[in-house]
């Protein structure tokens, strides 16, 4: 008796063709755009903090004279003030169109860094895998991969940071970066037209013109990613990438505001930025994870783009730790990446994994959740919290001060909060809170000086007098606990920051009643 064969199970339906020209859809538009909105409202309710108040009064300074700017934080001429970058100068520009204060026209630019930082994430990531998780987990890594504690710095792109800098131009910087890489890939991989070479020099003008350093890190990836992409050299090649560069230079040096390779030897700011090479991994230790990836990739093609990024980033800052100049820790904002991305790509990677790939899973996912619990302070309220995590400092609002002090004055105060906020609303200091390559130092020196001199305890009152009509100010703000003999009346006081505002006479200031004030002798 003949035994039937064993019936096969039927064929599951064959998958109907996809249309032309239709793309699948990735997670990234969701998860960037979560990523997006979360940190876009954070940052829409943080008060003004730290360097926002520099950046409004620059901005504050191109709407009431955009051919002319005055220093943004003192009542003096601010010619070749390199805070007049494209970026300050186009929202000098919306404020003046739209009437809006320099402070909301800032505030509003959060929301926009954001989109275009998470765009440049998923742009440059796609470079470097195809895989449609290979963006989300890049820029996981890039928020969530820096120090075991949250810090804050300009540029640098944690959650924490995040939070107060995603206005700042030094963002806006780090987004144009990342679409500075992604358009070198490209045109290095298939090549391109010769506008395309210019209209990447043009790019790369704009983001020297907006935040040199961030720049100088661009630079850097930029060239490892041409070295690590291009496949053949040619004269046609190398012309067409001396192009770029030829753009660069001569589209960054007709910048009518200042002269931008003039801050190349510049060491006002070196002290500033010693603390980033200080508690490196309080800093950046958690970007460690990416390190066995970033190897592997190296070992498997030595010319690979990360692995020659980070080569270059080590030599430069290396060279800012060894020279004294510091300021070339602020690569360390994008020096991150190659440890970031390559862990990045290698999850994205297709399994099943090798035994090094596996794993890498543990170390990453402890790496961010380290990450995650340093930084979730920065956007969780305390109250939704079932832990006790640091959380960044809430600075006072000081817009009680500005329903009295119209913009334009002058304010006597050493307050840290009130120097940083209050030239957010166009009231000017007697000294400046950030160094200025474009003032002379003799002046700041002085300034400063004579701010210390004025807040001394023994200081006469002759010489507070004289300080107060050497700088036209017509009012004082005391710190909480602060006792300093004053000619004038208190007018206001925060019951919140237990600060004093006083109107200072006529008379201390120099004034006559019919408001002129006589010449004062400068002493030399």
């Amino acid at each position: 008796m003949a035994v039937a064969a064993p019936r096969r199970p039927p064929l599951p339906p064959a998958r109907p063709p996809r249309r032309p020209g239709r793309r699948r859809p990735t997670p990234y538009p969701l998860f960037g755009g979560a990523c997006w909105l979360l940190l876009a409202v954070v940052t829409w309710h943080t008060p003004i903090a730290s360097d926002f108040g520099q950046h409004a009064a620059a901005v504050e300074q191109v709407r009431a004279d955009w051919r002319h700017p005055g220093n943004p934080l003192l009542k003096a001429p601010g010619t070749g003030s390199p805070y007049y970058s494209p970026y300050i100068v186009l929202l000098g520009l919306v404020a003046k169109a739209t009437g809006a204060a320099g402070w909301t026209v800032v505030r509003c630019c959060g929301p926009v860094n954001l989109a275009l930082l998470v765009a440049g994430v998923g742009a440059y990531a796609r470079t470097l895998s195809g895989r449609p998780w290979a963006p989300v987990y890049a820029l996981a890594a890039f928020t969530l991969l820096w120090g075991v504690r949250g810090t804050e710095w300009s540029g640098f792109c944690g959650v924490w940071s995040l939070t107060r800098g995603a206005c700042y131009p030094s963002t806006f910087a780090v987004g144009l970066s990342f679409l500075l890489w992604a358009g070198a890939d490209r045109l290095a991989r298939r090549g391109g037209p010769a506008r395309c070479y210019a209209g990447l020099g043009l790019l790369g003008a704009v983001l020297l013109l907006i935040h040199p350093v961030t720049a100088l890190a661009a630079v850097v990836g930029a060239v490892a990613t041409v070295a690590g992409r291009q496949r053949r050299w040619s004269a046609r090649a190398a012309a067409r990438w001396g192009l770029a560069a030829a753009v660069a230079v001569a589209a960054a040096g007709v910048w009518p505001y200042f002269d931008v390779f003039a801050l190349a030897g510049d060491t006002s700011l070196d002290y500033l930025h010693r603390r980033l090479y200080q508690h490196p991994f309080r800093w950046y230790g958690l970007a460690a994870a990416g390190l066995p990836a970033l190897l592997r990739r190296a070992v498997r093609r030595p010319r690979d783009p990360l692995a020659v990024m980070f080569a270059l980033f080590a030599v430069l800052a290396g060279y800012g730790w060894l020279s004294g100049h510091y300021v070339y820790g602020r690569v360390f904002a994008l020096a991150l990446v190659p440890l970031q991305f390559s862990l990045a790509v290698a999850l994205a990677a297709p399994r099943p994994w090798a035994g090094p790939r596996r794993a890498l899973l543990p170390v990453a996912a402890v790496a961010l959740c380290c990450g995650l619990v340093a930084q979730a302070g920065a956007v969780v309220p305390r109250r939704f919290l079932p832990v006790a995590l640091d959380h960044p400092r809430r600075w006072h609002d000081y817009r009680w001060v500005t329903r009295l002090v119209p913009p334009g004055e002058v304010v006597l105060t050493d307050g840290y909060a009130a120097t940083h906020a209050l030239p957010a609303y166009g009231i000017f200091l007697i000294a400046p809170t950030w160094p200025d390559p474009a003032a002379p130092a003799a002046d700041t020196a002085r300034r400063s000086a004579d701010l210390r001199a004025y807040f001394a305890p023994g200081s006469d009152a002759s010489v507070r007098r004289l300080i107060v009509r050497r700088y036209d100010a017509r009012w004082l703000l005391l710190t909480r606990g602060e006792d300093v003999p004053y000619e004038g009346r208190s007018v206001a006081w925060s019951e919140v920051s237990q600060e004093r505002l006083v109107r200072l006479s006529p008379e201390a200031a120099g004034r006559t009643d019919d408001g002129v004030r006589p010449a004062l002798p400068h002493p030399g």
